[in-house]
C-alpha cells in the first residue's frame, strides 16, 4: 500500500507526534550536567559526605537524563516521570550543601568549599529548570486519556 501523500494538516500534525529535538538536547545538557555533579567534589575540597552525595545523586541525573535522551533519540517517548524525578534530584542537589552542613561538619571543618556549593546550586538550579520542562513539554503532549507518568 502507499501512503498518502497529501499535505492535509491534520497528517502533518499526526507526523510530528514525536518528540521535539529540543526535549532530546535538554535531555542530553541535564545529563552532562549530572555528570558533572558527580566529578565536582574531585575538583573542590571537600567532606566525604558531599562526596558521596554528589556522586550519588548526579550518577543517578547523569543515568536518568541519558536514559530520556535516549528514549527520544530512538523515537519512544519521553517518560515524564524520569523527567520529574529527574528534577526532584536537581532540587535536592541545590540544597543538599546547606541540609548537610550541620550534621556533618567535622573539627569546625566546612562540608564543602565555597566553589563546590555555587556548582552544587547553579548545576542544581539550571538541571531542575530543565528536567521540568522537559517534563512539562512530555505531559503536554500526552495522548487524551493518557494517565500521568506513563509517557
Amino acid at each position: 500500500m502507499s501512503e498518502p501523500t497529501t499535505d492535509d494538516p491534520a497528517d502533518a500534525q499526526t507526523r510530528d507526534q514525536g518528540e521535539p529535538d529540543g526535549q532530546k538536547w535538554l535531555s542530553g545538557i541535564v545529563s552532562l550536567i549530572g555528570l558533572w555533579i558527580v566529578l565536582s567534589p574531585f575538583v573542590y575540597e571537600t567532606a566525604a559526605a558531599i562526596t558521596w552525595n554528589n556522586v550519588a545523586i548526579g550518577t543517578a541525573i547523569f543515568l536518568l537524563a541519558g536514559y530520556n535522551f535516549y528514549r527520544i533519540t530512538t523515537g519512544h517517548p519521553t517518560s515524564t516521570s524520569v523527567a520529574t524525578l529527574v528534577a526532584l534530584l536537581a532540587l535536592w542537589i541545590l540544597v543538599s550543601p546547606f541540609a548537610l552542613e550541620g550534621q556533618f561538619a567535622i573539627d569546625g571543618l566546612e562540608v564543602a568549599a565555597d566553589g563546590l556549593v555555587w556548582s552544587n546550586v547553579v548545576s542544581g538550579v539550571i538541571a531542575a529548570a530543565m528536567a521540568a520542562y522537559v517534563a512539562y513539554a512530555a505531559g503536554r503532549r500526552a495522548p487524551a486519556g493518557t494517565a500521568a507518568g506513563t509517557r
